[in-house]
C-alpha cells in the first residue's frame, strides 16, 4: 500500500516515535510518500533519518495512494483533507497536537497497529462537505468543519439575508453566522452555543455568533437545502473563512452554499465511533 502523509512542523517533541513509526511501516511493506514541508522538517530541522520515504507533491496526493496519515491535531487534520482533496482515500489523523478530535489516534497506538495500516483493516467513514460557491473565493473552495461569514474586526455588527433553496430564512443581527457541517458540529458551532450533531447526521446546522436578539437561536436543517447568504453591515468588507482559511469580501457579495459531490473519507479507530468521543474529549456526561 502507498501511505500519503501529511504533518504540522512542530513536531520535536514526537521525533523518536515518528521516526519508530515510519520505520515500522516500511518494514510492514508500505511504501510512503510526504507532503514537501513535513520532509523539510523532519530531514533538516530534527535530522531524521527518512529512508524509504518520498518527497511528494505539495498539491496533491498520488492518485494510487491507498492511505493517508495525518500527524499533527484536528487543524492539521483540516488541511490533510483539503490535501487529499476530492480523492476520497481515507485519513487516519495521529494526535501530536491538542484536543485531537478529528486526530483521534495517540502516537503510541499508532505504532501498535501499524501491520492493520498497511493491510488496511480499518473501519471508515464517509463525512459531507460545504462547498462554497462565490466568484470571490480562491484555492480549496471546500469545508469539513465549517464556513463562517463575520463582521471585519473594526467593524459593528453585520446582517446575513440568509435563504433556504431560494426561500428566505431570516436576516441574522449579529457577528457572524457559522454553517456548520456535523463533522464541525463540535468545533467552532459548539463553542458558539449549538448542538452538537452524530457526524454523519444528513445536516447542517447555522449558529449566529453573538446574535443582537434573544429569538436568534442556532437551527439545523437538512443537507440538501442550498444556503444562500448576503452579508451586509456599515463596514465595507466582511470576512469569510472556510475551515479557518479567511478570506476579505466586500460587503453585499453572495455566497451559495451547498453540499459537496465527494466526501472526506475518515478511519474510526475501534473505541472512537460516535457517540464514544464526546465522553473521552468533551467530557461528557
Amino acid at each position: 500500500m502507498l501511505i500519503a502523509i501529511y504533518g504540522s512542523r512542530r513536531q520535536a517533541p514526537y521525533a523518536d516515535t515518528i521516526q519508530m513509526l515510519l520505520r515500522k511501516l516500511v518494514l510492514d511493506g508500505a511504501d510512503i510518500t510526504m507532503h514537501p514541508k513535513l520532509y523539510d522538517h523532519l530531514g533538516k530541522d530534527l535530522q531524521m533519518n527518512l529512508s524509504g520515504v518520498a518527497c511528494g507533491n505539495a498539491s496533491a496526493i498520488p492518485e494510487n495512494t491507498g492511505l493517508v496519515l495525518s500527524i499533527g491535531g484536528d487543524g492539521t487534520f483540516l488541511r490533510t483533507a483539503a490535501w487529499t482533496g476530492t480523492s476520497e482515500v481515507p485519513i487516519l489523523g495521529i494526535n501530536t497536537g491538542n484536543l485531537g478530535y478529528l486526530s483521534a489516534l495517540s502516537m503510541q497506538q499508532a505504532l501498535e497497529v501499524t501491520d492493520d495500516i498497511v493491510a488496511g483493516n480499518f473501519a471508515v467513514e464517509p463525512r459531507t462537505l460545504l462547498q462554497v460557491v462565490s466568484p470571490e473565493v480562491r484555492g480549496w473552495p471546500f469545508a469539513l468543519n465549517e464556513v463562517v461569514v463575520a463582521k471585519d474586526e473594526s467593524a459593528s455588527m453585520v446582517t446575513v439575508d440568509a435563504s433556504l433553496s431560494g426561500k428566505h430564512l431570516a436576516d441574522y443581527k449579529a457577528d457572524g453566522l457559522i454553517v456548520s457541517t456535523p463533522t464541525g458540529s463540535t468545533a467552532y458551532n459548539l463553542s458558539a452555543g449549538g448542538p452538537i450533531v452524530e457526524p454523519t447526521a444528513p445536516v447542517w446546522i447555522l449558529s449566529p455568533i453573538a446574535a443582537h436578539s434573544l429569538g436568534m437561536r442556532p437551527l439545523v436543517v437538512s443537507n440538501a437545502n442550498d444556503i444562500r447568504l448576503v452579508v451586509d453591515g456599515r463596514s465595507r468588507h466582511f470576512r469569510l473563512a472556510i475551515d479557518g482559511r479567511s478570506t476579505v469580501l466586500d460587503i453585499g457579495s453572495e455566497v451559495v452554499l451547498r453540499k459537496a459531490e465527494f466526501h472526506t473519507v475518515i478511519v474510526q479507530s475501534h473505541g472512537n465511533e460516535f457517540p464514544a468521543p464526546l465522553g473521552s474529549k468533551l467530557f461528557f456526561n
